[in-house]
């Protein structure tokens, strides 16, 4: 199986052949791959180089022509390090792009803390009206890939990973996907944290919904469940969508727990799967930490005091 950024590849080599309104700006990364596409379309798929301000803003001037620019990088490169350029050439100048990302938060430990970026989804929160996906699987991050290039002008951020389920699941675009339905709680996998999810929970007698789509929020289906104890497991920053769930049960008396990367920097650089388990984010972790939280903690039973009678 191809991963999500292969995928990118080949679709977006495809969408630039398809659509002469798609554009491609790189930052060196990945631009190797796209060489034959550049031959093909060397008006529109420009490399930047190592400038991942530039990057942002030679997307903002071809949104402003009318083009439909894809931009890419790695995610810290791609929604950190020109942020101020996300704000101001895109929203602040009201047009759009698609932004598509690689290695997320722990995809690759050996390239250390500049090569990861668990805050990145928390960090585009503090801007109005974006789309966001998070796809668990290639199939998924092609059929998100192809609906934000087709998502009219707005800005759509695509967030791909070498962390992938097994399977594909198809949900509508801004809809979660429901996979289980129990009486006790809601937990909200998003994109490859469903597996470890699915297996947490396999015993345990709660709704699992699944997200590909973060931003626009899916408060209706979550309101569905009839759930007031929510649960919600993302790839990145712990908490980041919590609020989302406060807004989506404002009128109800809930309670929410955010499951992700910890704001601590884990410094033990080992492989993927070591830093799931780290992060309390494997199977085992999540078991652990959904059983603390919607386990029905009983008063302890005070001693029945005895009568005067009885004590004498």
């Amino acid at each position: 199986m191809d991963t999500m950024r292969e995928r990118f590849i080949t679709v977006t080599t495809e969408l630039l052949t398809e659509d002469p309104r798609t554009a491609l700006v790189l930052a060196d990364i990945s631009a190797a791959s796209f060489g034959q596409a550049q031959q093909a379309h060397p008006d529109r798929v420009l490399n930047v180089g190592i400038r991942e301000q530039l990057l942002i803003g030679v997307a903002g001037g071809l949104a402003l022509t009318g083009m439909r620019p894809i931009a890419h990088t790695f995610a810290s490169f791609l929604v950190e390090r020109p942020f101020e350029q996300i704000k101001l050439d895109l929203t602040h100048q009201g047009v759009g792009a698609v932004l598509v990302s690689a290695l997320g938060s722990y995809d690759w430990p050996a390239g250390g803390r500049t090569h990861m970026s668990p805050g990145d989804v928390a960090l585009l929160d503090t801007l109005p009206d974006w789309t966001i996906h998070v796809p668990g699987h290639p199939d998924e991050a092609e059929a998100l890939l192809r609906h934000a290039v087709a998502d009219g002008d707005r800005n759509v951020y695509v967030r791909l990973s070498n962390h992938s389920n097994h399977a594909p699941h198809h949900a509508e675009p801004g809809r979660f996907l429901t996979m289980r339905q129990g009486s006790e709680a809601t937990v909200i996998a998003v994109g490859p944290m469903l597996d470890a999810v699915l297996a947490a929970t396999a015993d345990l007698d709660v709704t699992v919904l699944y997200a590909s789509t973060v931003r626009p929020f899916d408060a209706k289906t979550l309101r569905a469940t009839g759930h007031t104890d929510v649960v919600i497991v993302e790839p990145y920053l712990a908490g980041t969508s919590n609020n989302e769930v406060h807004q989506a049960l404002a009128d109800l008396p809930h309670r929410v727990l955010g499951l992700g990367v910890p704001k601590a920097e884990h410094r033990h650089y080992g492989s993927m799967d070591e830093h799931l388990h780290a992060y309390g984010l494997d199977a085992a972790g999540i078991r652990e930490q959904i059983l603390k939280f919607t386990t029905k903690q009983q008063p302890k039973q005070q001693p029945k005091q005895q009568s005067k009678q009885q004590s004498r």
